[in-house]
């Protein structure tokens, strides 16, 4: 079977950024997804499309078919306030390099990362932590096979424990 609009392809993989290893799948535990529904960065789903179990791969996406090139709007001062609980600052979060779970104005969710913090403000960065990256994805289809109608109606793969 080809991988194609909602089959869900289990693959292996290695990804590596500036030559260095940044998350993997082996076999053993591959990533298994549903393809064409949006849940992959669209640049992996293009190179995808079409391969069947046991095809290998190789290619590298530009930051445009990743994750977007790197937006300095995107790094802002918010108030410490922002980072009290009960009126107690939390200290423990405000360490550079730590990524902290927040929410837009929306209430959907988005991850910063403290660059830096001030007397009253915290510099986080909200761009994603491979924005502005070319990524080199090489490896190989494990298995492809149709979507259930649950996992479609659900819109994520259900392992053999249901979810």
């Amino acid at each position: 079977m080809k991988i194609a609009k909602n089959t869900v392809p289990s693959v292996s993989y290695v990804l590596t950024v500036d030559g260095e290893v940044v998350d993997e799948a082996k076999k053993e535990t591959p990533l298994s997804f549903i393809f064409g529904v949006g849940g992959m960065i669209p640049g992996f789903e293009k190179n995808l499309d079409g391969l069947e179990t046991g095809d290998s791969y190789e290619f590298t996406l530009s930051p445009d078919e990743a994750y977007g090139e790197y937006n300095q709007n995107a790094v802002v001062d918010l108030p410490l306030s922002t980072f009290s609980v009960d009126g107690k600052i939390q200290e423990e979060l405000l360490v550079v390099g730590k990524v902290i779970p927040m929410q837009d104005q929306n209430g959907n969710p988005l991850n910063g990362t403290v660059v830096g913090v001030g007397k009253e403000t915290v510099k986080m960065d909200f761009n994603h932590m491979l924005a502005g990256k070319s990524l080199h994805f090489e490896g190989k289809v494990i298995d492809v096979r149709e979507a259930s109608p649950e996992e479609l109606e659900h819109g994520h793969v259900h392992g053999p424990e249901g979810h």
